[in-house]
């Protein structure tokens, strides 16, 4: 019967389970895991397990492995035949994903995935018709009826047939977010035909719902300008920029300075296979911006293997390969961008920010310092050797870096408050307060209104018992502006037990554990706080719960040291004490509890 073998797989599931953890993730060295680790027993339930275990892990690439060796001994599975097409797909795997596509689809008549590759297949091999029945199939699901919309269209465009591709660019029921992607492909398809009041007039509709997505204010510059209206060109573009949230991108500065040369330029769309792509790229990037990474990842690679050189669709992809923590595809995924574009400074910080993370940190800096050398203008790659050095300890490298950053600046303004606050931290790291103290203030000047800002020079004058109230406020307006960060959150409690408020501080400071439960810091600063209130036996657990975390050295004796002598009781808390032993005795209630400050002898411990 079909699937049993599976059955009997998932009955076992538990042990194999717990058996693949304990392979995987046993203690000493790690290295990398592959097939061979599971080849003593080489069964059906080891890969298929193993294959769900990597997949879990966004490892496609042990997963692929794993669920092509479970197939072979199960051939007639479907759940199996599934999951290795969508790993095989995810990984680009095309001649093997589209020989398992053409089975699922025999088994799931309507299996969106499957159909859509099949769809491009067909399209490829200029197999018009069979690629409409394919995409029609494929129209499952809200993202499936929008993507079957738009891919008909654009095949019914390669046919020649331009109006039914523009009147078929509707759905019944339409989301704002799907009205956008039909408006944007009209426009793309008509632009494409030659109709330029149409692309005009649907550019436009687009442009006004969202001037912000730089996809479309290119498409729309470019268009405007092939058809000779280079002031509407650099009018999108400047809009653009101009209300863009994130940092200006460096495609749209560079096409602007482009048009401003006068230098012609072609459609951003030039062939239906391209618009075929952009479909799977812009939904692709979507979805993995939104979290749904593994099926952003799908439709990021099925855009590639329309076109192969897709700069958008690979950098979306590295990106994703960072979120997974896969930064050796990440970097093999940028290099495959075309080099020498506007993209290429962008591309290398990403990728020294990759070799940071895969402990290649000379090589990070080595090729960071040439993007610094070969753009001597860009405060960019100082920034990312400072951050890369600042996460790495190495605060002396950190500030020579930042310092290199700050001298391009010239006059500073709001947004470059990031570059003295990152100073100013490594300057506070390496004890030189009065140089760390000028550019927190500078930050702040430049942005009253950061958290960072408003929480480490707060916290740093509190811990050093200086200025304490004006620390205090603005540790409080940093915690309104991020009520759920628990190192700010922290900050505020441990300011009020700097001031000697205790109750205050043990409210604060158990909401920042809550927050940061691993923390040790904010564990130990818990327990201090628990033991200036008399809440003794509470205050060695989170010093010992500290202890657990893992602190750095400097901490680990002053933890042990409390943990062995307790703490002296500060004035307040003692006054504190008293007053609740007059409440308790005039109430008739017995204490017996043991008071703040009160120290048990080594023997009863």
């Amino acid at each position: 019967m079909k699937n049993t073998r599976l059955a009997r797989v998932q009955t076992v599931g538990l042990l194999a389970c717990a058996m693949i953890a304990l392979a995987v993730l046993a203690p000493g060295k790690a290295r990398a895991w592959s097939a061979g680790d599971f080849s003593t027993t080489r069964s059906l339930a080891g890969s298929y397990l193993a294959g769900r275990f990597a997949r879990s892990s966004h490892d496609t690439t042990k997963a692929a492995d794993f669920y092509r060796n479970a197939l072979r001994r199960d051939p007639d599975s479907g759940v199996l035949l599934e999951r290795a097409f969508l790993m095989e797909a995810s990984e680009g795997n095309w001649p093997d994903a589209i020989d398992l596509a053409r089975k699922v689809v025999k088994e799931q008549p309507r299996h969106r995935m499957a159909r859509l590759l099949l769809g491009m297949k067909a399209f490829k091999s200029r197999k018009y018709k069979t690629s409409i029945a394919h995409f029609k199939e494929a129209g499952s699901g809200p993202i499936g009826e929008l993507t079957s919309v738009i891919t008909r269209a654009w095949v019914e465009h390669a046919r020649g047939r331009t109006i039914k591709a523009l009147s078929s660019l509707t759905l019944r029921r339409q989301a704002d977010w799907a009205r956008f992607y039909l408006r944007y492909h009209r426009a793309l398809i008509s632009d494409l035909a030659g109709r330029k009041s149409d692309a005009r007039r649907a550019f436009e509709n687009v442009f006004q719902q969202d001037s912000k997505t730089l996809r479309t204010a290119l498409a729309y510059a470019r268009s405007s300008a092939r058809n000779g209206d280079y002031r509407r060109a650099k009018s999108i573009l400047r809009t653009h920029l101009r209300k863009s949230t994130s940092e200006q991108h460096p495609l749209a500065v560079d096409l602007l300075n482009q048009l401003t040369r006068g230098k012609k330029v072609d459609r951003l769309i030039r062939s239906p296979k391209e618009g075929l792509a952009e479909i799977f790229y812009g939904l692709g990037e979507a979805l993995t911006g939104e979290g749904g990474v593994s099926i952003g990842v799908l439709y990021l690679q099925m855009a590639l293997y329309l076109e192969p050189d897709h700069p958008f669709a690979l950098a979306a992809l590295a990106s994703a390969y960072e979120t997974m923590k896969r930064y050796e595809l990440a970097i093999e995924t940028y290099n495959k961008i075309p080099p020498d574009s506007a993209l290429q400074m962008a591309i290398d910080i990403r990728k020294g920010f990759n070799l940071n993370e895969l402990e290649r940190v000379e090589e990070a800096k080595e090729l960071l310092l040439d993007v610094a050398k070969a753009n001597p203008g860009s405060i960019k790659p100082y920034d990312a050797l400072g951050n890369i050095m600042r996460s790495r300890k190495r605060f002396k490298e950190s500030i020579e870096y930042y310092s290199s950053a700050i001298d391009l600046i010239g006059k500073p303004k709001k947004k470059d408050w990031v570059y003295y606050y990152s100073r100013g931290t490594s300057y506070e790291r390496t004890k030189q307060w009065a140089k760390a103290e000028v550019d927190l203030q500078k930050a702040l000047e430049l942005d009253p209104n950061q958290p960072l800002t408003l929480n480490y020079l707060g916290y740093s004058w509190i811990d050093q018992n200086v200025h304490l109230r004006k620390g205090l406020r603005l540790i409080e307006k940093a915690v309104s502006l991020k009520p759920d960060d628990g190192y700010i959150v922290d900050s505020l409690g441990w300011a009020h037990y700097r001031l000697g408020n205790y109750q205050n501080a043990v409210k604060f400071l158990e909401r920042a554990v809550e927050l940061r439960p691993e923390d040790p810091t904010l564990n130990d600063h818990l327990g201090d706080a628990y033991w200036q209130v008399g809440r003794i036996r509470e205050a060695r657990f989170q010093w010992d719960q500290a202890l657990s975390l893992k602190p750095e050295s400097d901490l680990i004796g002053a933890i042990r040291k409390k943990l062995a002598n307790g703490l002296p009781v500060k004035k307040q808390a003692k006054a504190e004490t008293a007053v609740r032993k007059k409440q308790k005795a005039k109430s008739g209630f017995r204490n017996t509890t043991r008071e703040a400050g009160e120290t048990i002898p080594p023997d009863r411990r």
